[in-house]
């Protein structure tokens, strides 16, 4: 990890950039204090959830414990973070498919669930493929892709867990133009509302692959910042380097995550196995 953070920092001077990048912040400074209209939380329909549907899919973090360690530190280095800067909209992106990022977003979203002074909100914005919605094992009649376009009101495509946690699913159907869709005006003003009405202290989203579409680049400016999730042994340095330099265009990188590596943890006394 030390010698990926190293080469991430070498590209950086060879661009003339900084090690570390102004702030952009497009929300209000995060708070700890709950939810002016709790009834909103309330009304949310409470989510279903297979333990072992979430198990084969490597959602680790759902009863906490052992397994779930890693994401509830990285839960925790993220809120300081998030503190620090004022953030509130962090998005979850990867170079390219299959580094994990739905996974990661799901495993964060069940961390922050045991933060009981908190209230999150997780958003499938990967509209191309549902891959948090699928993971979750859930079914939505409306999608995000339905609210955004005013079809659909955030409780029709929602599911809460516990009382301070809320999942914005996708219905699975094919959304024809994902990339105009997130560029619209509209879906800021959407997300506005949304966080106007619920008032969440951190709202994750889930996009799409860098590489794969364009749907990054016109929506990355309604966040305060990104995480970058990168698969060992599978994403070269020179797409990490593009990554993160076009994430950095956009908003602010949060970090690199390395995921799905094995490394004994001397610390813990045991082995993290996947992430």
């Amino acid at each position: 990890m030390e010698r990926l953070q190293a080469a991430i920092e070498k590209a950086r001077m060879q661009r003339g950039e900084p090690a570390s990048h102004k702030t952009r912040n497009t929300s209000q400074k995060s708070s700890s204090a709950p939810p002016k209209n709790l009834t909103m939380w309330e009304s949310l329909p409470e989510a279903d959830f297979k333990r072992e549907k979430l198990h084969r899919n490597r959602i680790l973090a759902f009863e906490g414990g052992q397994e779930s360690a890693p994401f509830d530190m990285l839960r925790t280095r993220m809120l300081q973070q998030a503190k620090q800067n004022g953030w509130k909209r962090i998005a979850i992106v990867s170079p390219h498919s299959g580094c994990g990022k739905s996974t990661m977003s799901a495993n964060i979203g069940f961390s922050l669930a045991r933060q009981r002074d908190l209230y999150s909100i997780v958003l499938d914005f990967d509209l191309r493929r549902a891959g948090l919605t699928r993971l979750l094992g859930q079914h939505s009649p409306f999608g995000m892709d339905d609210v955004v376009n005013r079809k659909a009101d955030f409780p029709d495509a929602a599911k809460r867990y516990g009382p301070n946690v809320a999942f914005g699913l996708n219905s699975g159907s094919k959304v024809k133009n994902p990339s105009e869709i997130l560029q619209s005006p509209q879906t800021s003003e959407v997300l506005a509302e949304i966080s106007a009405a619920y008032e969440p202290d951190i709202i994750l989203f889930d996009m799409p692959p860098l590489m794969a579409s364009d749907d990054n680049f016109g929506f990355l400016q309604n966040v305060d910042c990104a995480l970058i999730i990168v698969a060992a042994e599978k994403t070269p340095m020179s797409q990490i380097d593009v990554a993160e330099r076009h994430v950095a265009e956009l908003t602010n990188v949060m970090g690199v995550i390395l995921n799905k590596c094995r490394y004994p943890s001397k610390a813990h006394g045991y082995e993290y196995d996947y992430y």
